[in-house]
């Protein structure tokens, strides 16, 4: 018999955060206050993709886990490109389930306020 078949499923999801700062200088990547990250499980240098809701376009990068409590959704280097600020984005995390767990695989999905504090956790 083969391997067992991995599905790539959402892992992670920050729903309507507000682009708080681009900066274009820094050398990459999105920055997020850590409370939000812990709150999804998401890591410092893990892979999220970055979608936003005013321009409907996409950008993958990595975390930078940013000041606690500070509400920072700063998109770094190239993808500052991306966004302005006051722009709403849903940030995605993916990660490979076995297709057995896929089938009842739940992600971590957090509801922000306009000013990126947790609200709810779906």
């Amino acid at each position: 018999m083969g391997e067992p078949m991995l599905r790539e499923m959402c892992k992670a999801k920050i729903h309507a955060a507000t682009v708080t700062e681009t900066n274009l200088n820094y050398n990459g990547s999105i920055t997020i206050d850590k409370v939000l990250l812990e709150a999804v499980d998401i890591l410092h240098y893990e892979r999220v993709q970055v979608l936003n809701i005013n321009n409907g376009t996409r950008v993958e990068t990595y975390i930078i886990e940013g000041e606690r409590n500070s509400g920072v959704i700063c998109l770094n280097g190239a993808a500052a490109r991306w966004a302005q600020p006051g722009d709403k984005v849903i940030i995605i995390s993916y990660c490979l389930v076995e297709d057995k767990e896929a089938r009842n695989w739940k992600p971590k999905i957090i509801l922000v306020d306009g000013n990126n504090k947790l609200m709810k956790t779906l």
